[in-house]
């Protein structure tokens, strides 16, 4: 059971590095301009979902796993690469075509988006290694519990902020709504920044 005071204490830290922009943020941003707030929302919640993925694999060991096989994070960045720039290019595709026959993204299209580029973010592993271990109390009870119920406020925070700025994007993009292939480059460019972001990552 996680204590009251060390829960209080991890909220503002949760929602201080929710509030730093970042990978996940972007993404919600590029889905708000090309497929809307729905859309947006739905990323945001496949993000959210994947952070619980990675919480609950940190608390299940992973860190040792990590410090036997160290490439395996290289692998995952990898996977990730190809995937966001695999996304741009079929966003560039739909670039050039009627904006009505290029809807965007649907929501769970959206969702499902959003988890596998958060799973393959080899980054938010490294985070939850290093951030959420500083909270968890081996005599407070179950390790697993108390990562999943940080890994919940976590996946919480970021979900309400990085829908917000999906959905404040969204605005944006419906006023833009004329220039369907202005907003396939801009979307498609978000994915290429995040993968050379990805690509560059120094490993820590």
């Amino acid at each position: 059971m996680v204590d009251g005071l060390t829960l209080l204490a991890f909220v503002p830290a949760a929602l201080a590095l929710n509030l730093t922009p970042g990978a996940d943020m972007m993404f919600c941003l590029g889905q708000g301009l090309r497929s809307g707030p729905r859309a947006a929302l739905a990323a945001s919640g496949g993000i959210s979902a994947g952070a619980i993925v990675h919480v609950a694999l940190a608390g299940l060991g992973l860190g040792a796993l990590v410090a036997t096989l160290p490439w395996a994070l290289d692998v995952i960045r990898w996977i990730g690469v190809a995937y966001l720039l695999w996304l741009a290019v079929q966003t560039l595709r739909q670039a050039g075509k009627p904006r009505d026959a290029t809807p965007g993204m649907g929501v769970w299209r959206a969702f499902n988006t959003g988890f596998v580029v958060n799973l393959t973010n080899p980054k938010v592993i490294l985070f939850v290694l290093a951030f959420l271990p500083q909270f968890v109390v081996p005599e407070a009870g179950p390790v697993l519990g108390q990562f999943l119920t940080f890994g919940a406020v976590l996946a919480l925070g970021g979900f309400v902020i990085n829908g917000a700025v999906g959905v404040f994007a969204a605005g944006i993009g419906r006023r833009l709504a004329g220039g369907g292939r202005v907003l396939g480059w801009i979307s498609s460019g978000i994915f290429v920044a995040l993968a050379a972001r990805l690509a560059m990552m120094e490993r820590t």
